[in-house]
């Protein structure tokens, strides 16, 4: 997807609403920020931004995918990504003879739809259909979706605050949820490492750094001898949060497959020296802005996966590395020609376009990466089959 780069400082055009809003936010994170001294790490104040109780960016109810939202995700775009997932969905359930999905981070619900639908015409429906979402806005849309367009199948789908604690036998979904958990931001100087948190000035919030702490210095030597040598001035993030989020999710899985679909990079990759600005971004109104302290509570905040730290939360959740390739070929081993064959006239040549943005490398297709984990299952995934780049890890 395609997003025009808004540089710092840049002005939104703001209803009274949303400026009251973004008032409210800044207030509870000049609270935070009192409180703590004046100063906090980027890792609180992204993930106050986001997913404070009633202010948080996800919290809030404010609409956030598809074209009147702040970003478009693949199953936004096209019922043909929905429709992949369902074959892969449909290989692992014939595999255990049955079993459920687990969707994490369901957003409007439309991946659901699409996935049900096309596992309803495979006659490969599972038997329940989770979807873990802890916003109340979020999950009264995807049940008026579910509701309207797939009215027979509303009762296989059960809502979730928090994963189940073991006994799922099926498919774990996790499209663009990696990505918003909240990442602390380091800079390179005089040979150590920086914490770059954030304090508040009369203008509002600033960037400020501070000597980084002994688990940041490990962690950034540690990146700096895969990646480097770094530049004076090297700045860029990485996820705390990431083993312990996804062993929490893997935790669910007895049999089956789990399965992320996110942007990033193996870690030599992501840590190369010439991408000497990290990843960090805010979204509104699909246009990308650089400078992601500027309207909290209002914007998407994203940072790259490091798919190698992936990998390795995988194993640490005793989980077996069942492949990594881009989006690209996931989707084409999943038969992405055959459901656009489907249509015929106009309709063909709109969901020939579609594919174009879910495959093509200046769209999603490079960007995006998609890896598996399985536990209890002996099967060769379809998704897997014509690229696996496991060795890049």
């Amino acid at each position: 997807m395609h997003r025009q780069r808004v540089p710092a400082g840049a002005e939104l055009e703001l209803d009274a609403h949303q400026r009251a809003h973004a008032e409210r936010v800044r207030e509870r994170l000049t609270d935070e920020i009192r409180a703590a001294g004046g100063w906090i790490g980027f890792e609180r104040f992204m993930e106050i931004a986001l997913y404070e109780p009633g202010l948080g960016y996800y919290s809030a109810g404010a609409r956030k995918f598809g074209a009147a939202g702040d970003f478009v995700t693949a199953p936004e775009i096209s019922p043909l990504f929905g429709g992949c997932l369902a074959r892969q969905c449909a290989q692992v359930l014939e595999t255990l003879g049955g079993g459920s999905i687990l969707e994490i981070g369901p957003g409007s619900g439309r991946l659901a739809v699409d996935l049900l639908r096309e596992l309803e015409r495979l006659q490969g429906l599972p038997a329940r259909y989770w979807l873990l979402e802890p916003s109340a806005d979020l999950r009264e849309r995807q049940r008026a979706l579910i509701g309207t367009e797939l009215p027979q199948l509303a009762e296989r789908c059960v809502w979730l605050d928090a994963p189940p604690a073991g006994g799922l036998c099926g498919v774990v979904l996790a499209n663009e949820v990696l990505d918003a958990l909240p990442v602390r931001r380091f800079r390179r100087r005089a040979g150590r490492y920086e914490e770059l948190g954030v304090a508040r000035v009369t203008r509002g919030f600033v960037w400020s750094p501070r000597a980084g702490d002994a688990a940041l210095q490990s962690t950034c030597r540690t990146l700096e001898a895969l990646g480097g040598p770094w530049p004076e001035g090297y700045e860029s993030e990485f996820c705390p949060r990431l083993s312990a989020f996804t062993s929490t999710i893997a935790a669910a899985l007895e049999r089956g497959l789990a399965l992320w679909i996110d942007y990033g990079l193996p870690r030599r990759e992501y840590y190369a020296a010439q991408r000497a600005g990290g990843t960090l971004l805010a979204h509104f109104r699909h246009r990308a802005f650089e400078e992601p302290l500027d309207w909290p509570g209002l914007m998407d905040i994203t940072a790259w996966v490091d798919f190698t730290a992936l990998a390795e939360a995988g194993d640490a959740a005793r989980c077996e590395l069942a492949g990594f390739t881009p989006q690209t070929y996931f989707l084409a081993a999943l038969g992405i020609d055959e459901l656009i064959a489907r249509h015929t006239g106009e309709a063909r040549i709109s969901a020939t376009g579609q594919a174009h943005r879910l495959l093509l490398p200046g769209e999603m297709g490079e960007r995006f990466k998609v890896m598996g984990w399985v536990r209890g299952l002996d099967a060769e995934l379809a998704g897997f089959r014509l690229k696996d780049l496991r060795h890049t890890l």
